[in-house]
C-alpha cells in the first residue's frame, strides 16, 4: 500500500472548517450573509454563552425547499454562482459553498425553513454521526439556522477560544459591521434571551446613530463623489475622533465589509498632517464598483480583495477625502484644564457640536477689498513706459513677506501698480488684531477667540504655493543686484544640482561652478532678508533631515516642506495690522489651514463657554 491516500470526507471537512470557522464570530458572519443573500428584511441573531453553546439566525427571507435544504449542507453547494463568468463578477456576499458544510462538521446543526409559497416547511438536523435527519412541518416563512455546541467534536479548537467576553466582543463587532453594510434591513441581537441591539431599517445616517450614537455622528464629516465607473460616499471623523488604536475604520465594497491597506492608507494620507504618529482616524466608506473590477475570491474569509487598478482606487479615495475635509471648518476648540491638570494635553474638538458643510462663518472676516478708481493720468501711466511714468516715491516699501502695501496713518497709499489710492475711504475691519509677543495673532470670532501661530501659518501658505508652482511651472523670481557666490562641500553641491529643477520652479536662479561653488543670481519673491545663501543652505539641510529622519521620500513634498519651513516669517517678527490681515486671508484660502506641513496646529479657538466657565458665569 502506498504512502499517499485520500482523506475521509469527515476528516477533510474538519480540516477545511479550520479556514472558514475560526471562532463563533465566523459562524455569525456566514449566517448573517446567507440571510442577506436570501432577500431577508428582518434578521435576528440569538447568542448564548458567547456563541459556544448557541448561535441562531432567524430571517424572513426566501426560504428553501426540502431538496435545497439537503443540498445546502453539502460541500461546494451554492445558489450564488453557476458558471466561471459568475465567479468573475460576484454580486452576492456568499459564493464558495463552504460555510454550512464546514459549520456542520464542527457543531450540531439544525435548519428550519419554509418558502413563501409552500404549505409546509422542512426541518433538517445533522446528527453527531454526520447523518442527516429530515422532517416536514409548519414553520415561519424564511429560514432559521441553529448552531449548538460549536467545536464539540474538535476539543483542541474549542480550548483555543478566548474568554466569553472576548468572543462576544468579536460577535457584536461583526453584527455591527453587517448592520452598517445594509441600513435598509432590520437587525436584532439577543444575548442570553435579552434584546441587546435593535437596529430598525432606515437611512445610513439613522443606522450610524443607532450603532455609534448621536455625539459621534455629530463629529463626522460627510464625503461623496460619484462617477460612471466608481462611486464612494461615507463619513470621516473630525480630529476629535482620532484614537491610538485601530479598529474604527470601515470599508464596504458593493455591500461587503472588507479590509484594505490601500484604502486605509489613502484616507490617512488625506488627513495630511492632522494625524500624529500612532493616531488613527474614524471613517466609514461605501464604495460602489463594477464587480468585474475586483477579485473577492482571495481567502475563505472573504475579507481581502484585489482591485484591477489599485492606483486609481487609491487616488480616487484620496481626492474624495481631501475634498470632503476641506469643505468643513476643522479649527479645534482649546479646552483649558484645571490649574492642577497637565497643560501638555492636546487641544480638542467638542464632538457634540454639529458641523455644516461650507460653514466657515466662525472665522475672522476677510479683509475688504477697496474700490480703486484710477484717473486718466494714472491709466496712461500703466500703459506707457514703466521707467518714465512710475513715481518712485510712491513705490511700496518693506511690504514683504506678504506683498501688501505699507500704510501709515491715512491719506495717500501706494498700490502694486505704482499708483496711489486715498486710503481714508477704505472700509475698516470691525475685529481687532493683536500680535502677542510677536508670535501669535489673536482676534475675536463669532464663538469666542481665535489664536493663530504666525510662523506655521505662513509655512502652510508657502507650502501650498510651492506645490502649485511645481504644477504650473511659472516661477516668480527677483534678481539680485549683486549675485552671491556660496562655497559648499561636494555632498551639498550634488544635492543642490539634484534639487535645482525644483528650486528653479520656486524662484531660485543658481549657477554651478567647479565642485563646490554655487552662484545665486535670483531668489523667490517670498525671501525678505539679505541672507539668501543662509536660507538656501537651511533648505538643503531641512531636505536631508526630512529624507533621513522623517522618511519623506516624495521629492516634491520634501522640498516644498523644506522651502516653506525655512522661508516663512519667524517667530518674533513684528507684523503690521495689514500684514496680519493678509496673512489670515491667505491662510484660510489654503486647502488645509488647520495644520502646518509638519503637523503642528496653526489655529486654535477658545469658546465663550470656556471663558464663562473660567469667570464663574456658568
Amino acid at each position: 500500500m502506498g504512502k499517499i491516500q485520500i482523506l475521509p470526507d469527515n476528516l477533510a471537512n474538519k480540516i477545511a472548517a479550520g479556514e472558514v470557522v475560526q471562532r463563533p464570530e465566523s459562524v455569525v458572519k456566514e449566517l448573517l450573509e446567507n440571510s442577506i443573500d436570501a432577500g431577508a428584511t428582518i434578521i435576528e441573531l440569538f447568542i448564548k454563552r458567547s456563541g459556544k453553546s448557541l448561535i441562531q439566525v432567524i430571517d424572513n427571507g426566501d426560504g428553501m425547499t426540502e431538496e435545497d435544504a439537503i443540498l445546502s449542507i453539502q460541500k461546494h453547494a451554492t445558489s450564488k454562482i453557476y458558471s466561471y463568468e459568475d465567479l468573475e463578477a460576484i454580486k452576492t456576499l456568499g459564493f464558495r459553498g463552504e460555510a454550512l458544510s464546514s459549520i456542520a462538521s464542527v457543531s450540531q446543526l439544525e435548519i428550519r425553513t419554509e418558502t413563501k409559497t409552500a404549505e409546509f416547511g422542512t426541518l433538517l438536523r445533522v446528527e453527531d454521526d454526520n447523518s442527516v435527519h429530515v422532517e416536514k412541518g409548519s414553520f415561519p416563512k424564511g429560514t432559521s439556522v441553529q448552531i449548538k455546541n460549536l467545536f464539540f467534536n474538535t476539543p483542541a479548537r474549542r480550548n483555543f477560544l478566548k474568554t466569553d467576553t472576548t468572543e462576544l466582543k468579536h460577535i457584536v463587532d461583526t453584527f455591527n459591521k453587517t448592520a452598517l453594510s445594509h441600513h435598509e434591513l432590520t437587525f436584532r441581537l439577543f444575548i442570553d434571551d435579552d434584546l441587546v441591539l435593535d437596529f430598525t431599517a432606515g437611512t445610513i445616517e439613522e443606522r450610524l446613530k443607532q450603532v455609534f450614537g448621536e455625539p459621534i455622528f455629530n463629529a463626522l464629516v460627510y464625503v461623496e463623489e460619484k462617477t460612471d465607473l466608481l462611486s464612494a460616499y461615507g463619513y470621516v471623523g473630525k480630529p476629535s475622533l482620532l484614537k491610538r488604536n485601530k479598529g474604527e475604520q470601515y470599508v464596504f465594497i458593493n455591500g461587503r465589509y472588507i479590509q484594505s491597506k490601500q484604502i486605509n492608507h489613502a484616507v490617512f494620507t488625506a488627513y495630511e498632517n492632522i494625524l500624529e504618529k500612532g493616531d488613527y482616524p474614524f471613517f466609514i466608506f461605501y464604495i460602489d464598483l463594477d464587480p468585474v473590477k475586483i477579485d473577492i475570491n482571495v481567502h475563505p474569509s472573504k475579507l481581502e480583495v484585489r482591485f484591477e487598478n489599485e492606483k486609481d482606487i487609491y487616488s480616487f479615495i484620496l481626492a474624495v477625502v481631501k475634498k470632503g475635509l476641506s469643505s468643513y471648518d476643522l479649527v479645534p476648540n482649546l479646552a483649558l484644564g484645571a490649574p492642577d491638570e497637565d497643560f501638555s494635553m492636546r487641544s480638542s474638538f467638542k464632538p457634540g457640536v454639529p458641523v455644516s458643510r461650507s460653514d466657515f462663518s466662525d472665522r475672522p472676516a476677510p479683509r475688504p477689498i477697496p474700490e480703486v478708481r484710477l484717473s486718466e493720468r494714472e491709466i496712461d501711466a500703466v500703459f506707457s513706459s514703466v521707467e518714465q511714468n512710475i513715481d518712485k516715491r510712491s513705490l511700496p516699501v518693506n511690504n514683504l513677506p506678504f506683498d501688501f502695501p505699507s500704510q501709515a496713518g491715512g491719506g495717500q497709499t501706494a498700490t502694486s501698480l505704482g499708483t496711489t489710492v486715498d486710503s481714508s475711504n477704505m472700509p475698516q475691519q470691525d475685529a481687532f488684531l493683536v500680535q502677542l509677543q510677536n508670535r501669535y495673532i489673536i482676534t475675536p470670532i463669532k464663538s469666542g477667540l481665535m489664536i493663530i501661530d504666525q510662523h506655521v501659518a505662513h509655512e502652510r501658505i508657502l507650502y501650498e504655493k510651492a506645490l502649485n508652482l511645481f504644477e504650473t511651472n511659472l516661477p516668480l523670481s527677483q534678481q539680485l543686484l549683486f549675485p552671491k557666490t556660496v562655497q559648499v562641500n561636494p555632498g551639498v553641491f550634488l544635492t543642490l544640482k539634484e534639487l535645482n529643477p525644483y528650486l528653479t520652479k520656486l524662484g531660485f536662479e543658481l549657477k554651478f561652478f567647479s565642485k563646490n561653488s554655487v552662484v545665486i543670481e535670483g531668489v523667490p519673491q517670498e525671501l525678505t532678508t539679505d541672507e539668501e545663501e543662509k536660507i538656501l543652505m537651511e533648505i538643503v539641510d531641512e531636505y536631508i533631515y526630512n529624507q533621513k529622519v522623517r522618511k519623506i521620500l516624495d521629492d516634491k513634498d520634501n522640498i516644498a516642506k523644506s522651502f516653506s519651513c525655512r522661508s516663512a516669517i519667524k517667530s518674533g517678527n513684528k507684523l503690521t495690522d495689514k500684514e496680519m490681515r493678509l496673512l489670515i486671508d491667505s491662510l484660510f484660502a489654503t486647502s488645509m489651514p488647520y495644520v502646518c506641513p509638519h503637523g503642528r496646529p496653526v489655529v486654535l479657538k477658545i469658546s465663550m463657554d470656556e471663558f464663562d466657565k473660567r469667570f464663574g458665569r456658568t
